[in-house]
């Protein structure tokens, strides 16, 4: 299964090509995020990523085509430049999470020596200083 972080830098570099910013713009709403859900996703990241949704998918459509076709062609040059700004931002916080995740993780876990009536023993840092 692929996770949230996944989903957002395959959209990320979606983004990056070079054809008109409304095509990049759907391609890779539809590819890469539209399943993404919002469950999926740190709490502080879920309103973003709400707002772009509802960006990308509330105009009724024509015809012929979709929600997201429906509201990129309604959207001007700079709206569809700033939504996607909003999913590189979301990449973004969703790697800064990750990595202070995986900073706590990964720390060190800091043993002190402890004594009581029955010998002495290790615990961790945290619980000798209470």
């Amino acid at each position: 299964m692929i996770n949230a972080w996944e989903h957002f830098h395959h959209a990320t570099l979606e983004l990056v090509r070079s054809t008109p910013i409304k095509q990049r713009l759907i391609s890779a709403y539809r590819r890469h995020l539209a399943d993404v859900s919002e469950d999926q996703l740190p709490g502080e990241i879920r309103e973003p990523f709400s707002q772009v949704r509802r960006s990308l998918c509330g105009v009724q459509p024509l015809r012929g085509e979709d929600a997201v076709a429906a509201s990129v062609r309604k959207m001007s040059n700079q709206d569809a430049d700033e939504c996607a700004a909003m999913i590189v931002e979301i990449f973004g916080r969703i790697s800064r999470v990750q990595s202070a995740a995986a900073r706590v993780v990964n720390a060190p876990l800091k043993l002190h020596s402890v004594s009581d009536d029955s010998g002495e023993f290790a615990v961790p840092a945290w619980i000798a200083n209470n």
